[in-house]
């Protein structure tokens, strides 16, 4: 990002406000497997329809998703692969952060558990 000017900017970080949604996510990963209508990936996320058109129409505007009318209906697929490698980084980090955090939950419960049982219990008079 050295170097570019502040529009540019401005376009990555609408780039990734684009990914910064859940349900936009779920979106693209249905669409790994190919081109669907609205009404397809409205019933697959089980969201209404509306809502579903309004966030391909962003992703369309980001130019991470293409359309296609066909007749009554309006068909989306990827037009920037891309995108997959970076959420596919992205996801790996994320899991290796829960990795290191469940691991260190596992030391800590150890530890507790050596201590609890190190720890004299008293009697009941």
């Amino acid at each position: 990002m050295e170097g570019l000017p502040a529009g540019a900017l401005e376009q990555v970080a609408a780039y990734f406000r684009a990914l910064s949604e859940p349900t936009r996510l779920h979106l693209l990963n249905e669409l790994r497997g190919g081109e669907r209508n609205v009404g397809e990936l409205a019933q697959r996320l089980g969201c209404t329809a509306a809502n579903v058109s309004r966030h391909l129409s962003y992703l369309t505007q980001q130019g991470l998703l293409a359309r296609e009318g066909r007749g009554n209906s309006v068909y989306y697929r990827i037009a920037d692969p891309s995108v997959y490698a970076l959420c596919d980084l992205v996801c790996g980090n994320v899991a290796r952060q829960y990795e290191r955090a469940a691991g260190e939950q596992r030391l800590f419960l150890r530890a507790a558990r050596r201590a609890a049982a190190a720890t004299p219990r008293k009697r009941r008079a």
